[in-house]
């Protein structure tokens, strides 16, 4: 009987079993060493300024003549930060693994108001400083402004015929009422228009 293969860990896996044994040399070669337990939010912003030193991100001072563009034209001596968004993932990954390793939820130090604040003003302040925008972006609806099947079923015959002429078909898998079920082609519209059905089933086209 062969044996089961390993399964791979993957990249985040490994990243956050990285992120997690540096934490511990941060924790170890503390003055005075700190164990996982007396661990605290202050604790955690001193490791993550400990990081932000290796960073390679260039952050404007507020007196660069570049402070703000977001494609300097040319070098200049302001320090180089992690950016922001490598220190959300690491307390991210370090806030998975605390509570992985068997530490409460209610107490995780990564998941403390002070960290939340710390890394809003580092973002706030690295996007002045660099002319960009750490905004998310809000998802588009697709179903907005569309009609389920309730609606479509109470329309007359003859406007839903009106409405689907030189509409485009797509695949679809499935339908409800008297839309049939099974495998077939569908159109899409918007909401001056219906969803209709052609395929195996009995529909009301």
């Amino acid at each position: 009987m062969s044996e089961p293969v390993p399964v791979r860990p993957s990249r985040y896996e490994c990243q956050k079993r990285r992120d997690w044994r540096s934490f511990h040399e941060y924790l170890t070669n503390h003055r005075p060493p700190l164990s996982l337990d007396r661990c605290s939010g202050a604790h955690v912003l001193e490791f993550l300024r400990h990081v932000d030193r290796s960073g390679k991100t260039r952050v404007h001072v507020s007196t660069c003549p570049f402070f703000g563009c977001p494609a300097p034209p040319a070098p200049c001596p302001c320090p180089l930060r992690q950016a922001w968004g490598s220190l959300d993932s690491l307390i991210g990954r370090l806030r998975a693994a605390y509570e992985e390793a068997g530490g409460p939820k209610e107490t995780n130090p990564f998941a403390t108001r002070a960290v939340r604040l710390y890394l809003r003003g580092v973002r706030d302040s690295q996007a002045r400083a660099r002319g960009i925008s750490y905004k998310a972006k809000k998802k588009k609806n697709h179903n907005k402004g569309f009609m389920n099947v309730d609606e479509i079923t109470k329309m007359p015959l003859e406007d839903e015929m009106r409405v689907c002429e030189g509409q485009d078909l797509r695949l679809f898998q499935g339908c409800n009422g008297n839309f049939g079920i099974g495998m077939g082609l569908f159109g899409q519209m918007m909401s001056d228009t219906v969803l209709y059905g052609v395929g195996i089933g009995t529909y009301r086209l």
